[in-house]
């Protein structure tokens, strides 16, 4: 088998998602392949769907029945346990693709030797194949056989799971698995893909469709969604140091965590969550801390942010009450102006 899709599903019948998502699979030009679609515990009619394709097309599809709800990680993680493919792919069950994203990406790959291939996305709010926004996911200077200068740019910014391909061995020779129960589980083990490669190569073309939408996961913030990523970004660091690479690359890790852990999720929580607790908002800043008590001098962190993140994360380490009212008065004075 040279390639296994999987696909985490819950409740994604909703508009056609999982319909138009299935159909790209199914639509892939590349031989010999299998879809593995793990519906975790849908309660709408995701799980029909799912058997309904099976039965439409079993030489490509395989339905998996999560007995209890685990989130996508825990999903990922069924599928895992029964790929057969020498390449692994994941896609979202509201996203789609293009007929030959598999075909290029593993082409590109035989054509290299490459253990992981990526390209760019499009944002998009209909299903069409129509090109929305594009996003590039890496760069091309982190392509070719990899060093420590392309591993410091991959941590720093790899891109996503799901417009990658993977060599089977770099995810299922190893023990660890997605963390499960929790949102962000990419967050949480990419990093270990990525150093486990010799050579990564890159697409510079939007194959992947990243359907907007206001039930996905990024747009739906909530102080629970905030504490998964907070865990998702502690496992980041655990996996660093089980598989011995946190030391060589601290500086690379302390401001990813930094990114992940601290700054979009006090920000994301202070303008998505309506009632914003000062439980929350003392302790993130403690934790960080307690896990990089330096982190405003790191390098990327002093390159990457302007003067206003800096400011407010300044006052944040010095006062969160007076942060908060200050960010809460800021937000709603710019809120205000937009009307």
């Amino acid at each position: 088998m040279k390639l296994s899709i999987i696909v985490p599903v819950y409740n994604m019948a909703a508009g056609g998602k999982l319909e138009y998502c299935l159909n790209s699979l199914i639509a892939q030009t590349i031989d010999d392949f299998e879809i593995i679609a793990v519906d975790d515990c849908s309660t709408d009619t995701s799980r029909e769907i799912i058997k309904d394709y099976e039965k439409r097309y079993p030489e490509n599809l395989k339905a998996i029945f999560s007995p209890v709800n685990k989130r996508q990680g825990g999903a990922k993680n069924l599928g895992l346990s029964i790929a057969q493919g020498k390449w692994i792919g994941f896609i979202d069950a509201d996203d789609w693709i293009t007929p030959d994203f598999y075909a290029r990406l593993i082409k590109k790959a035989e054509e290299t030797g490459a253990d992981i291939v990526g390209c760019d996305y499009s944002l998009t709010n209909k299903h069409s194949m129509e090109v929305g926004k594009i996003v590039a996911a890496n760069k091309p200077e982190q392509t070719g056989k990899l060093n420590k200068d392309k591993y410091r740019s991959l941590i720093l910014d790899g891109g996503s799971l799901v417009v990658k391909v993977y060599r089977r061995e770099i995810i299922l020779d190893y023990p660890n698995r997605f963390p499960e129960n929790i949102f962000y589980e990419d967050n949480a083990i990419g990093n270990s893909w990525l150093m486990r490669a010799k050579h990564f190569e890159y697409l510079s073309e939007p194959l992947y469709y990243y359907y907007q939408h206001d039930a996905s996961t990024v747009h739906t913030i909530t102080e629970s969604r905030c504490l998964d990523r907070m865990e998702a970004s502690r496992i980041m660091i655990k996996e660093a140091k089980e598989f011995n690479f946190y030391d060589d690359y601290l500086p690379e890790l302390e401001y990813k965590f930094t990114l992940l852990f601290y700054i979009n999720t006090i920000f994301s929580y202070l303008r998505g969550v309506k009632f914003s607790r000062y439980e929350f908002v003392r302790n993130i800043g403690l934790e960080m801390r307690q896990y990089f008590p330096n982190f405003r001098g790191n390098e990327y962190f002093i390159k990457r942010h302007d003067a206003e993140v800096k400011k407010l994360i300044n006052m944040h380490m010095r006062s969160p009450l007076i942060f908060i009212i200050y960010f809460k008065l800021l937000w709603f004075y710019r809120d205000l102006r937009k009307k």
